[in-house]
């Protein structure tokens, strides 16, 4: 991949055509929904012919299937033994043409807990980072037996497949450039990848947390970013997601940052310091700042730009 293909934006979800596909290739019959609000690919609602509604997700070309698969298997044994609220995979299919691979999966009950809707329930943003916070501990030592599932890439040496993109950081300006050399440190000084036997998603943040009207948890959702390490490494990804405001996880809010109460962030802070030791939470601070500044330049603002490497700093030696 050129360093130019490397900095165009990532492509988003074109449901009808992908649906199209899916439909043609597995022989089913699905109709479009519409739009699920959030994130940064898409993802769409569909409807099976006896009326279960289901949600629509996709990879571009050059995804792993096995790794889909392996993904599908995972939440079927972690829903089925621990009873955790996460979707099954009901249709996995390799789409023609490089089209890439499409899952349509159970839609859980619930909106986005980071979404408006939760706001206007009065549901407090404190109490559901809390209520995660406690649900992210059920994920410890369920893939001791599964050893197949791969440790999270950082990629603080070397860019990501589509995310954690190097070349972004390194052009465009004096700044960005600094927070590079000091992720690209702490990936030479610290290990290349977190250990452990938990169960990792690695988006876990408030636009992946299903709530009901009450403010309890009903599902975690996209799980294209499941690992075994370190269930803590959420709690710095969460940590990330208060700097955001109410808007969707990478994208944020003008005037609506850190719109948890400033407890609730101090309480999040410590817990941090408290569980995770000083080099394991410089990794995973490089790792997410790394993520978020890249993501902002390709697809975001100069403001966008400014806030994620303000924020990232905020930890740097």
């Amino acid at each position: 991949m050129s360093a130019d293909s490397r900095l165009a934006p990532v492509r988003k979800l074109d449901p009808a055509t992908v649906l199209a596909a899916v439909n043609a290739t597995a022989r089913v019959d699905l109709d479009l929904v519409g739009l699920a609000p959030g994130g940064e690919v898409g993802a769409a609602y569909v409807r099976w012919p006896d009326g279960t509604e289901g949600v629509l997700s996709w990879r571009p070309g050059g995804a792993d299937i096995d790794a889909v698969r392996r993904t599908a298997d995972v939440l079927d044994l972690v829903r089925r033994s621990r009873g955790l609220p996460v979707p099954s995979y009901d249709l996995i299919v390799e789409l023609p043409d490089d089209l890439g691979i499409a899952v349509v999966q159970e839609r859980l009950p619930g909106v986005p807990a980071g979404s408006m809707a939760t706001a206007g329930a009065g549901i407090r943003r404190s109490d559901v980072i809390r209520a995660m916070v406690e649900l992210n501990e059920r994920f410890a030592g369920l893939l001791a037996t599964r050893p197949d599932v791969p440790p999270p890439a950082l990629y603080l040496q070397h860019s990501g497949p589509g995310f954690c993109i190097h070349e972004s950081l390194q052009t465009y300006d004096s700044r960005t450039r600094r927070l590079l050399g000091w992720i690209r440190e702490v990936g030479r000084q610290e290990p290349a990848t977190p250990s452990g036997d938990d169960l990792v998603h690695l988006d876990f943040h408030t636009g992946n947390v299903l709530v009901d009207s009450g403010g309890q948890i009903t599902g975690v959702i996209d799980w294209d970013g499941i690992a075994r390490g370190d269930r803590r490494f959420a709690l710095v990804t969460m940590r990330f997601d208060l700097a955001v405001g109410t808007g969707p996880f990478g994208s944020a809010v003008p005037g609506e940052r850190d719109t948890s109460d400033p407890a609730t962030i101090r309480w999040l802070d410590t817990l941090l310091e408290t569980s995770l030791a000083p080099e394991t939470l410089r990794l995973y601070w490089a790792h997410m700042s790394l993520r978020m500044v890249d993501w902002a330049i390709r697809h975001y603002s100069a403001a966008e730009v400014e806030h994620w490497c303000g924020f990232a700093e905020t930890r740097m030696d």
